[in-house]
Parts: C-alpha cells; sequence; structure tokens
C-alpha cells in the first residue's frame, strides 16, 4: 500500500510538471507572437506602453470572473501581491529603456536575458530551497548559453564606444536583475496567498498606467496617433502579452521557478528563428547554431520532469 501511494504521488507530480512544461511553452510561443506583432511598433516607447496597459486592463478585466476572481479572500494581500508586482515591472521597464538608450541593443537584449533567469534560479534555490536535478542544471544552463548567444549576434558588428565602460552592458545587468526581483516576488505571491494569475496580471497592468500616464505627460498627441494608426496591433499586444505572462504565472504555481524561468526565454529563439527565415537576418548559421544550443537545453528539461 506504501509503495503504491508513493507511485501515485511520484504520477501526480510527473503530471503536474508535464503541464507546467506545456504552460511555459505555450507562454513562450505567445510571448514570440506578440514580439512579432509589435514589431517596429514598440520601438515607440513610452506612448505603447501606456497603450499596453490600457488595452491589457480592458481586454482581460472582464475574463476575471471566469478564472477563479481574485483567488484569494484576504483582499490586503492582494493588494500587496499586485501593488508591489506593479513597481517593479515599471521599473524593469525604465530601466530596459534606459538601457537602449544607452546602449547596443543586443548587449543589453543578451544580458538581460541571460542574467535575468540566472539569478532567478539561483534565488529560487537558496530562498525556496528548490533542488532541480543536475539533469535540469544542464539544461538551463544551456538555455541560457543559447539565449544569451542570439542577443550576441551582432555584438561583434556594434560600433566601438570610446568610453571604456560599456553603458550597454551595465544596464543589461540591471535589466536582469530586475527580471529576478520581479519573477521571485511574483512566484512568491501567487503562491503564497494562492493568487489568480489574471487577477494578478490584470492588477499589476492597472497599477502601471498611473506610472507611465506620467511618463507620457506632454506627448499625449504621440499616444492618440499611435492608438489611430497602430490599433491593431495594439490590440493583438493587449491581447497576446499578458496572456503569455499568465501561463507563466500559473506554471510557477505547479512548477519550480528554477525550471519555469529560464524555459520561457524560449519565446527568444522563436523570434530569432523568424528573423531567420522571414526577415532575412544577418549570420543566419550562427542564430541557427545558438537556437540549437537552446533546443538542447529544452530536451534535457523535458527529460529532467520525465524522471522526476
Amino acid at each position: 500500500l506504501h509503495l503504491s501511494l508513493r507511485r501515485q504521488r511520484q504520477m501526480c507530480i510527473r503530471d503536474r510538471s508535464a503541464l507546467a512544461f506545456a504552460l511555459v511553452i505555450a507562454a513562450a510561443i505567445t510571448h514570440a507572437a506578440w514580439n512579432i506583432v509589435a514589431h517596429g511598433v514598440s520601438r515607440a516607447g513610452m506612448p505603447f506602453l501606456w497603450w499596453g496597459a490600457v488595452g491589457g486592463t480592458a481586454v482581460w478585466i472582464g475574463v476575471i470572473p471566469f478564472t477563479g476572481g481574485l483567488g484569494t479572500d484576504d483582499l490586503l494581500a492582494f493588494l500587496l501581491g499586485v501593488g508591489v508586482s506593479g513597481v517593479l515591472h515599471v521599473a524593469y521597464m525604465a530601466v530596459l529603456q534606459r538601457g537602449y538608450r544607452e546602449g547596443n541593443l543586443s548587449t543589453v537584449y543578451a544580458t538581460a536575458r541571460g542574467t535575468g533567469p540566472f539569478l532567478s534560479v539561483i534565488v529560487a534555490i537558496l530562498l525556496f530551497g528548490e533542488r532541480p536535478s543536475v539533469l535540469a542544471l544542464v539544461g538551463v544552463a544551456a538555455i541560457i548559453v543559447g539565449v544569451v548567444a542570439i542577443g550576441l549576434v551582432d555584438r561583434g558588428r556594434a560600433e566601438r564606444q570610446d568610453r571604456s565602460l560599456d553603458l550597454g552592458l551595465v544596464f543589461g545587468l540591471l535589466t536582469g536583475v530586475a527580471i529576478a526581483i520581479y519573477t521571485i516576488w511574483d512566484a512568491h505571491a501567487v503562491r503564497t496567498w494562492n493568487l489568480s494569475p489574471v487577477a494578478f496580471m490584470v492588477g499589476t497592468m492597472l497599477l502601471e498606467i498611473p506610472f507611465y500616464s506620467f511618463g507620457v505627460r506632454g506627448r499625449w498627441a504621440a499616444v492618440r496617433t499611435l492608438g489611430r494608426t497602430q490599433w491593431r496591433r495594439i490590440v493583438a499586444f493587449s491581447i497576446l502579452s499578458p496572456l503569455s505572462y499568465i501561463l507563466v504565472l500559473t506554471a510557477i504555481q505547479i512548477a519550480p521557478v528554477a525550471l519555469v524561468a529560464p524555459l520561457r526565454e524560449v519565446s527568444v529563439v522563436l523570434v530569432s528563428l523568424f528573423g531567420v527565415f522571414a526577415l532575412k537576418e544577418s549570420r543566419p548559421g550562427w542564430r541557427l547554431a545558438a537556437s540549437a544550443v537552446v533546443a538542447g537545453g529544452i530536451v534535457l528539461l523535458a527529460l529532467s520532469l520525465i524522471h522526476i
């Protein structure tokens, strides 16, 4: 009987891990989709971020009653969770945008996308007591290395700067730290207080609106123009961007952060492949090789789940 119960528990854990794996892969596909749809328009900066927060809130707020409401009766816990998360996400976007102004885009992007998951894994192990297997950790390492390699494709062709300190690298590291902080906090909030991922996401976006409204002060004409000319892409972003993180939050409730955080970076590979085959971007061999490394990491993570 003891062995039977143990086997049933192992099967339950394996099923939950497989579901989390599927959720994160779906999140990565969704994330890549909105990046492709919003390609170009996202460079509008703060006006686009304002529309994203407003549009995302408008689209998803009506879904809350059908997805478990707030997920908890503790209103103060919910407000604390989304309040801190909203501030952290705004800080992340502010640091990222500053990095893109100060440094080479590929440097900032690669550093942030490599540092964020790496720090998330370390903190999850230290703070949450998570213990990924050696196989899983090798898979995580492969994903991070591949993602960084994709981001550094154009690094060698970037213009040299006279200053000895590369601000792109500095802000890329700061962005990675911001990613790790909001990932760990969001995981803590939805797990500890059993918050609904949809309500949590909507609450976070709602609290972002005042910050972005302050950021676009004096530029409302540009906001209106962007809304009028790019409304289709804004609508797509408003649906897909929150959905991708809702899927991640759902996965975090049932799987270790140490596995979820790196796996969500698969979206970088999908966007890179789109660049190779659709946009005919430079150095396709390098991009494909880096993507293959990430794919190998995904396989290792999948195998580690099978052997739980």
